[in-house]
């Protein structure tokens, strides 16, 4: 049933907004529960976990991806690099430029933050009627394409 204050574009906004953000920060006491990465942000973390499944990418396709500018995704390079998950390699064709890759403790921290994430996400789902999961598996494309705006 659809809530009253979601019904106009600015109530379905609204609405969105906290479901999303409560989600978010659902997912995120359960790693930090489990003690896994609890010193990364949100940011870092995407940014590692899209470096793990686009490898090699350079630090301007990183920021596009993750939509963020580049001096915040500068930053997130040097945290992450410090910490020993991704490493700059020369650029193959332009020496101007360098190309980012996730190590291979990247490449665990990332792996068991998506098994943690998705039992979780798999135990709520099936907390949910089989009609509630098929709405959501029709509001996917939808929610990947606000994601990419």
């Amino acid at each position: 049933m659809t809530p009253p204050e979601s019904r106009t574009d600015a109530g379905l906004a609204t609405s969105l907004r906290i479901s999303v953000s409560r989600l978010a920060r659902r997912m995120r006491a359960e790693r930090v529960a489990q003690g896994l990465q609890p010193e990364l942000s949100d940011t870092q973390l995407a940014a590692l976990a899209a470096l793990e499944k686009h490898p090699a990418m350079t630090p301007s396709e990183l920021a596009e991806h993750e939509k963020v500018q580049p001096p915040s995704i500068t930053r997130v390079i040097a945290s992450l690099e410090e910490r020993g998950l991704i490493q700059r390699m020369p650029h193959s064709t332009d020496r101007r430029q360098v190309v980012l890759t996730v190590t291979d403790q990247g490449r665990d921290v990332v792996k068991k933050l998506r098994k943690l994430r998705e039992a979780w996400l798999a135990q709520r789902l099936r907390e949910l009627s089989p009609v509630e999961r098929a709405v959501l598996r029709e509001a996917l494309p939808i929610l990947e394409k606000l994601s990419q705006s």
